[in-house]
């Protein structure tokens, strides 16, 4: 052998080396993000199951809070921001600005469903009511599969962003355009507050 052979096969044992490592980044970087799109798809769930239940929510209070419209239709007009928010979130999970628009919307409607509930407080006849009770602990069944949901997905989006930053997957991530993911959070402190549904 000449040694001009054995450079062309190391050269081509070193490229065919460097291809494969590239396509084992590449592939990881997919599976993190496909991790995440799953991870919100067990969200988007959860989500679709609360946004379910307020209208039922909202009607069986009606018949008792008849003075309380604005509050009714203020729930029901976040619920339908909400619902808006989400199918766009659902659709493009690893983008970021539909993730904060749900966010938003999110936060706008936990913010309605609280004054809803502290309103609900002065109608003792509508605690007492049976389906309302029923209602009730759906809801707080459904907020509590959300949160436990939420978490899931911000332990997988973690994982990916934290790979996707690495050296030297940073360098691939941006030449095959795998941005960065939206965690799930919520900023305002207010609207950490889960609605109380309780009606003891």
């Amino acid at each position: 052998m000449t040694s001009g052979l054995i450079t062309t096969i190391v050269l081509g044992v070193i490229v065919i080396i460097a291809i494969f490592w590239i396509i084992s980044i590449y592939n990881r970087l997919v599976a993190f993000r496909n991790r995440f799109k799953n991870a919100f798809s067990q969200i988007d769930v959860q989500l679709k199951r609360r946004y379910d239940l307020i209208p039922n929510l909202v009607e069986t209070a009606k018949t008792y809070m008849s003075h309380e419209r604005e509050t009714l239709e203020a729930v029901i007009a976040a619920r339908n921001q909400a619902v808006a928010s989400e199918k766009v979130a659902a659709a493009a999970p690893d983008d970021a600005n539909a993730i904060k628009q749900l966010l938003g919307a999110e936060g706008a409607l936990t913010g309605a469903m609280g004054r809803l509930f502290a309103v609900m407080e002065a109608y003792p006849d509508l605690k007492a009511n049976q389906n309302m009770m029923q209602l009730s602990e759906e809801l707080t069944s459904t907020e509590n599969k959300i949160a436990f949901s939420r978490q899931a997905f911000n332990d997988s989006v973690m994982r990916y962003n934290t790979y996707r930053e690495s050296f030297p997957p940073n360098i691939f991530a941006g030449m095959f355009n795998f941005a960065e993911a939206q965690l799930f959070e919520i900023t305002d402190a207010a609207e950490r507050e889960v609605p109380k549904v309780s009606f003891n």
